[in-house]
């Protein structure tokens, strides 16, 4: 079982628990640490001295001191007022991931919200109960504070949730459970909206997939290799050792695993042929580049997820540091870097797939032997062409820009929420790009027949012909696409 606030988080213990393959739970020790600091904030709320967050207003509001018995309505005023976001709401899975982040930051015993309040974040998590999330709203700094205020608003029997399809007001499902409204007290609003786990969730999110986008994407580059009948030599470790970077080693290694005893290439060693395009001979360098960008982002993500993120910070039943680790500058300006290295991963396959079409080195013209009558593989091209550039225009980098708010007391922000966005959006067009890849790919290898090729690409050959057929005359590729998009995203092919 995993411990919140004493173990640690990974992107794929996160979504473990959120599919309910690994059980979560706070252990004595977490407990106690979250009364120990519950007990310091409830000294300092009822002490004269101005406290920012327990018994003063926020943002440009921090100077005005509030009454003990005001204490409750302004934290819950908090959320209420601070929920306004817009668009579309964000999946199921990413608001569960949003509350398990928030728990691990909360059960650190420096927050100063009460166990009773964590305990029904957790009920939520367990019961499947999602809080609906809008997608739009967030600046990235005070933390994600407008979803952040959407996610928690179900705490006080407002806001809504998912029951499957259906959105419900949140007070009916209480009732459904039994379950009261809590009334939130000194410090614990700004506790639950403070925070990045709007971010840090579609980079978990993103992670997880991107994982997997990597892998395919060398076995994507080698089933077109072994279709344009190309060299493997660009892929021998003795080039990389001189050229140490991490993921650079890691995908020639892969490549030299996906290629190992192909008699496709082996025919192919002593033609005349010098040197493949870039799009095949550089596959370690630019699906390397990506790779380094994903480790990066891994570290930065797996630090953010076991970190304290809400403001102020409770040292004492004296001290609470008001600082800014709620801002997502650490991560937006990564999440940036990984949508680039997921963007080139899809032009280096556009490229690919281009390569297939010309008709090179025994294929035939679009891939397809009847030419003229049939435009075979012409058009998808077109396809991951509007992909690519799609992708290309969501790199632009929104950790680059700022927007001052609160009255200029938040007066440079992260962006970091349309980063992580953005992030996926392209992920998600490159899972379409590879699978027209993969369809290219697998029609080339028809036309070097009856030559074997290596084992993985054998047995990812099957996996495509079990749904998509060759391509003899001109048809309707449109459920081919869709065919293929559903192996990419249900994980089907085989990658290692």
């Amino acid at each position: 079982m995993f411990k919140y606030g004493i173990d640690q988080l990974t992107v794929d213990k996160t979504i473990q628990i959120a599919r309910g393959e690994l059980k979560a739970g706070l252990t004595a020790e977490a407990i106690s640490k979250v009364n120990e600091c519950r007990a310091k904030v409830e000294k300092m709320a009822a002490s004269e001295k101005a406290v920012y967050g327990i018994n003063t207003g926020f943002g440009p509001l921090c100077d005005t001191q509030i009454s003990p018995e005001e204490t409750s309505k302004l934290q819950e005023n908090l959320l209420i007022t601070h929920a306004v976001g817009v668009g579309n709401p964000i999946g199921k899975e990413l608001s569960k991931i949003m509350m398990i982040c928030k728990v691990q930051a909360l059960s650190q015993g420096f927050s100063g919200v009460r166990i009773e309040v964590i305990e029904r974040i957790l009920f939520f998590i367990e019961n499947d109960l999602l809080p609906v999330v809008p997608e739009q709203g967030s600046v990235g700094a005070s933390g994600d504070l407008a979803p952040l205020s959407h996610l928690f608003l179900p705490l006080l029997g407002e806001g809504e949730f998912w029951m499957g399809k259906d959105i419900i007001p949140a007070k009916e499902v209480l009732a459904k459970h039994g379950l009261e409204a809590i009334r939130l007290e000194a410090k614990e609003g700004l506790g639950l909206i403070n925070g990045t786990q709007f971010i840090l969730a579609h980079a978990i999110r993103g992670l997880h997939k991107m994982e997997y986008l990597l892998d395919l994407a060398d076995v994507a580059g080698a089933m077109s290799l072994e279709g344009f009948q190309g060299s493997a030599a660009p892929y021998k470790p003795e080039l990389h050792s001189i050229r140490p970077f991490k993921g650079n080693i890691k995908v020639a290694e892969r490549m030299r695993m996906l290629l190992e005893n192909s008699e496709n290439l082996a025919g192919h060693i002593d033609c005349e042929r010098v040197q493949d395009p870039y799009s095949l001979r550089c596959i370690p360098q630019v699906h390397g580049a990506s790779r380094n960008a994903f480790y990066h982002l891994t570290e930065l993500a797996e630090i953010e997820m076991n970190s304290v993120t809400d403001n102020p910070i409770v040292l004492s039943d004296t001290e609470a540091i008001s600082g800014g680790n709620f801002h997502g500058q650490p991560l937006a300006m990564a999440l940036d870097y990984g949508s680039i290295a997921a963007s080139e991963l899809g032009n280096i396959a556009d490229r690919r797939c281009y390569l297939l079409l010309e008709g090179k080195f025994g294929l035939p013209r679009l891939l397809t032997a009847s030419g003229g009558l049939n435009s075979g593989f012409m058009i998808p091209q077109y396809t991951t062409a509007a992909l690519v550039t799609e992708n290309k225009s969501l790199c632009f980098p929104p950790s680059a820009d700022s927007v001052p708010t609160s009255l200029g007391q938040e007066d440079h922000v992260s962006m970091g929420s349309i980063s992580g966005r953005k992030f996926n959006q392209i992920l998600g067009n490159i899972e379409k790009i590879f699978a027209i890849e993969l369809m290219y790919a697998a029609q080339a290898l028809e036309f070097r027949s009856p030559n074997h090729f290596s084992d993985i690409m054998t047995e990812n050959f099957k996996i495509i012909r079990s749904k998509v057929a060759k391509l003899e005359d001109d048809r309707v590729l449109k459920d081919d696409i869709n065919a293929m998009v559903e192996f990419v995203k249900n994980r089907a092919f085989v990658v290692k």
